[in-house]
């Protein structure tokens, strides 16, 4: 891994560019969600880089890592009771795993349309959660709709993700009920 880029506040910096063509001119295949978790999993379990990570008790601190394969990773720093709200990240694949505390992730087991709506009635039975602790992670497939929180009243959490390809946008929701309303598109121009 390369030096880590420091940052806080809840928006990322602007993702890295796509992976360089192979010196034989073939791009190297993208990595699979499988692929990203492996590497979540191996990165938080790196205990120096992991308090490594400068934590703020106001708000989500980061740094940005090397990923396999031109991917996106992130190390992030939860605070208690800090969350990302409801969102997607787009055609990226991805992966997480906690590494210090317990995150806990709500997420739609139900593929939504991809563009085109502004509000969604969402069905009876598609909530799923689950709770995180260190150690423990996932893997995503695209347009993956969820929000991942900090619960703890008291305690930090700490976690490593990977995104592939590097994020070309994330869709942010707010929810009422059963109701899933598109708020706004963020493009990694908004994040410079």
């Amino acid at each position: 891994m390369s030096a880590p880029v420091s940052g806080s506040a809840s928006r990322p910096s602007p993702p890295s560019p796509p992976s360089l063509p192979s010196p034989a001119g073939s791009r190297a295949p993208a990595p699979t969600s499988a692929e990203l978790l492996d590497f979540v999993r191996r990165t938080a379990a790196d205990a120096d880089l992991v308090a490594s990570l400068p934590l703020d008790p106001q708000g989500r601190t980061w740094v940005r890592l090397d990923g396999p394969g031109g991917s996106e990773a992130w190390l992030i720093g939860w605070p208690p009771g800090t969350g990302t709200g409801w969102h997607d990240h787009a055609e990226s694949v991805g992966a997480f795993t906690t590494a210090l505390g317990t995150l806990k992730e709500n997420c739609l087991a139900a593929r939504l349309p991809t563009d085109g709506w502004k509000t969604l009635e969402l069905t009876e039975g598609i909530d799923r959660e689950r709770l995180l602790p260190a150690g423990r992670g996932r893997a995503f497939g695209r347009n993956h709709v969820h929000e991942v929180f900090n619960q703890s009243r008291t305690d930090h959490a700490v976690s490593v993700h990977a995104y592939y390809p590097p994020l070309p946008r994330i869709r942010r929701y707010s929810r009422t009920g059963d109701v899933l309303r598109l708020e706004h598109v963020e493009r990694p121009e908004d994040w410079q």
